[in-house]
This record gives structure tokens, sequence and C-alpha cells, in this order.
């Protein structure tokens, strides 16, 4: 096999990897008044922003979401189809995508360490994340936006659990598979090594 060829079959590889963990994610569910569920899928979307990088992990978010459209089950509480894509959620999928290219690049910066991991994590998987989705459910919801941002609350404790436990996972990661990164380093690093 060719090095282009193993290289992207190396890539596909994670991809799936990364959709299939935040689909797997998606079954860990509390419903909430308002349509938003408390769910681990964010978990997965950090993970893949902090292993993939900026420029693999949307991928990942968007095979969910294409699967998603296509009506397989894949999103919080086996939902699927378009009628997601015009639901008080929208706004938090279109977060996943920029919230993983923000975590990307925040780690893209140095080498992985706990802080670096926490702080991407937190401002791409939590604060982006919550960017796109509150405003978009206010508009879909009808309910005024600081309302609606002040019901969002509710979600932090959980978001901020899923800040630290993916920080632990990506630093472990990192300890006993390097390799896992290797999709993350830019083009001169890759060369280089």
């Amino acid at each position: 096999m060719a090095p282009s060829t193993r290289d992207t079959s190396a890539t596909l590889g994670r991809v799936a990897v990364f959709a299939a963990l935040i689909i797997v994610l998606g079954t860990v569910v509390v419903p909430l008044p308002g349509g938003v569920p408390i769910t681990a899928q964010t978990l997965g979307v950090m993970l893949a922003g902090l292993v993939l990088g900026p420029r693999i992990a949307p991928l990942s978010i968007v095979l969910v979401l294409v699967l998603a459209a296509v009506g397989l089950p894949v999103l919080a509480g086996g939902r699927g189809g378009l009628g997601v894509f015009v639901g008080p959620t929208v706004g938090y999928l279109a977060g996943w995508i920029a919230g993983v290219v923000v975590i990307g690049l925040l780690m893209r910066t140095g080498r992985v360490t706990w802080w670096r991991a926490a702080a991407a994590s937190l401002i791409g998987g939590v604060l982006v994340v919550y960017a796109f989705g509150i405003p978009v459910q206010a508009l879909v919801t009808g309910v005024p936006l600081l309302p609606t941002a002040l019901s969002s609350l509710a979600f932090l404790p959980g978001d901020l659990i899923k800040v630290v436990a993916a920080t632990l996972v990506v630093v472990a990661l990192q300890r006993a598979y390097p390799r896992a990164f290797a999709s993350r380093r830019a083009p001169r690093e890759a060369v280089a090594a």
C-alpha cells in the first residue's frame, strides 16, 4: 500500500472511530424540559477535537450529522431524520462543527498538556457550542434569549464534568499512545518526524 493510501485509510478510520464514539455517547441521555437533553455526545465532540485536530475532527461531526439526516437514530435519545435540523437542538449541532475546529486549533499550538486540553475543551466544547446553540434554541422555541441562556445553565455542571473527563482521557492517551495524535500534527511537523 502506498504511503498516501495508507494515510488516507488511517484518516478515514479515525473519522469513523470518533463518529462512532459520538453516536455511542448519545445513548447516555437525561431529558430536560425545553427540548434539549443532557447528553454525553459533547464529550465525544471534545475528544474528537482534542485528538484529531481542526482539519480532521469536523469530518467526524459531519459524518454523524449526515447519518442523522438520512434518518439513522444517531443523535441523543435515538433521534434522526431531517426534523432534528429544524428543532431546538440544531444550533448545538452546528456548534459541534465550529467547536471541534476551535478545540483543534487550540491544541495544535503545542504539545498535549492537561491545561491546554482543559482550556480547549472549555472554550471550543462549551463556550463555542453554547454560542451557536442558545441563540438558535431561542429562535426556534420563541423564548427570549436571556431566559434561554439562563435555562441553559442547567447544562453547565455536566459540561464541566465532560471537560474534566476529556482532559483526563486525552492526557492518558498521549502518554499511552502518542501515535493517536499523528493526524493533528502540522504538515511541517509530519515531514520533520
